[in-house]
């Protein structure tokens, strides 16, 4: 494998660069590498229906030795929403030596990679990813956009530019809670629409939907971890019955 060094391959394609691990994607695992998913540990997998992630995007800058980074944190969803701000900030930044990034999503985080974009292996895409998940982040993509200032920093010194210049963006981001949501849809005759209601009120499910035909039908939307609660009381109800 050819040696990369500081400051080399610019404009290099920013999702077929170097992977997680530093080595290079190998095109027989999948012609689209968005597809390959990496997972955390199983400590990290919980059983919960409450997850971390930003509002909005956030920028922030450091410098290190005349090296410009610039630190672009964005609210994510789907890998195709990744590939989109990627392409994206590669042709804003067409004159940026390097744009390496790292994403996580998912409620479970257990979908993320990190790019190193041409520089030293684990020296750029790593240290990103660390800060997202020192801050408990997920559904994420933070891009580093480096402006060479011609002097070297070396891997210490670019490991730790990459982590500062991530972490100056995540720390004027706001960060907000989102429960993990689940829908069920059911009908039933129209005589019992209060006590449909009445579980409606009590138990507060988001009313997604409503018809009304020959039967009432119904789609609520409500936390994960409140949905066996709810569909137990909707079971009582005669003539309820779920899609």
């Amino acid at each position: 494998m050819r040696k990369q060094h500081e400051g080399g391959m610019k404009g290099a394609h920013p999702w077929r660069g170097r992977g997680f691990d530093g080595g290079v994607w190998n095109s027989s695992i999948s012609e689209n590498p968005f597809t390959f998913s990496f997972f955390l540990p199983n400590f990290a997998r919980m059983n919960t229906d409450v997850y971390k992630t930003i509002a909005a995007p956030a920028e922030g800058i450091y410098t290190e030795k005349r090296s410009k980074f610039i630190a672009i944190a964005l609210p994510v969803r789907s890998l195709e929403e990744v590939k989109a701000y990627l392409e994206e900030y590669q042709k804003r930044y067409y004159d940026a030596r390097h744009v390496c990034y790292a994403y996580m999503l998912g409620p479970a985080c257990e979908d993320f990679r990190a790019n190193d974009n041409g520089e030293p292996s684990g020296t750029a895409g790593k240290p990103i990813l660390g800060q997202i998940r020192s801050n408990g982040l997920t559904d994420i993509l933070v891009i580093v956009v480096r402006y060479f200032g011609g002097i070297k920093l070396g891997t210490s010194g670019l490991i730790v530019a990459y982590k500062s210049a991530a972490a100056e963006a995540l720390s004027v981001a706001q960060v907000i809670e989102k429960t993990v949501d689940e829908e069920v849809s059911f009908w039933f005759e129209y005589p019992f629409m209060n006590d449909v209601m009445r579980v409606v009120k009590e138990e507060e499910p988001a009313i997604v939907s409503q018809g009304y035909e020959t039967d009432c039908r119904m789609t609520l939307r409500i936390r994960r971890s409140l949905m066996p609660r709810l569909r137990a009381r909707l079971e009582k109800i005669d003539t309820l019955r779920f899609d």
